[in-house]
């Protein structure tokens, strides 16, 4: 298909899989038990750090941080005791609740110093690439185990950062649609990047948006190159596309 065939194209799959009907199976649900933006930014974060593996999986642990938390995450991010964090079970793949006391941790000491800390973490830097570093060096300023560190992924070391990006899509993203929430306003949704994974990134070699093979922060700004030419204001948008149609399995 040409290029205008392949922009309306991909806006139709766009407008079919973002919406609330997405939300059920997506790890998003889980931030979408709540209302208050600190519950959401707070859990949304937590969330998005163990979206990897079964989506079934990841929202049933989901679940289970709810419990631990008492369904009120930010009060019990500010507020729990050394021993509610000492009595802390929870495994999700590598992730274990030495990474979950220190994510909590982190996050406390992130809104001690402001409350706003959370967004204003990422707002730094003249790229996005430099934002997500200046937000996982803040986080890391909590003491934490080296193995921790895994688990907040740096884009100037090259990785493609998927899940951090996909939780600033969720925060920024404006979508009018219910499903992400927009809720901070210091990042443009035309500063987003997509969420990259091997799903996204074999569609987007299909499609010829991707010519490089690893997904990496490399092959993420090649595919960003395309996408916001197709739509500068909102070039995430496209994220639903090529996700649905790595689910769907449509393109051969």
């Amino acid at each position: 298909m040409n290029k205008k065939e392949l922009i309306e194209y991909l806006d139709f799959k766009s407008e079919e899989f973002n919406n609330t009907a997405f939300i059920a199976d997506d790890p998003i649900s889980i931030p979408h038990l709540f209302t208050h933006p600190k519950d959401i930014e707070s859990i949304g974060l937590i969330m998005a750090t163990i979206s990897w593996g079964q989506r079934k999986t990841i929202i049933k642990n989901g679940h289970h941080l709810m419990e631990i938390m008492g369904h009120s995450p930010h009060d019990f991010i500010m507020n729990a005791s050394s021993q509610d964090l000492k009595t802390i079970e929870f495994v999700h793949r590598t992730f274990n609740a030495d990474d979950l006391r220190f994510f909590i941790l982190g996050l406390r000491t992130i809104y001690q110093k402001d409350e706003n800390g959370l967004e204003k973490a990422f707002g730094n830097g003249p790229t996005m690439a430099d934002r997500i570093y200046g937000f996982r060096q803040a986080l890391l300023t909590t003491k934490h185990e080296k193995r921790s560190e895994k688990h907040v992924s740096n884009p100037l070391s090259g990785s493609a950062s998927k899940r951090l990006n996909m939780y600033l899509r969720w925060m920024v993203r404006q979508d009018n649609k219910g499903v992400d929430f927009g809720i901070w306003k210091s990042i443009q949704p035309s500063e987003l990047y997509i969420p990259l994974d091997v799903h996204t990134g074999n569609v987007a070699r299909k499609l010829g948006l991707i010519k490089r093979k690893a997904n990496d922060w490399k092959a993420l700004e090649e595919l960003m190159a395309h996408l916001r030419k197709f739509d500068p204001i909102d070039p995430c948008k496209y994220d639903y596309a090529l996700f649905g149609l790595g689910v769907t399995g449509e393109l051969k």
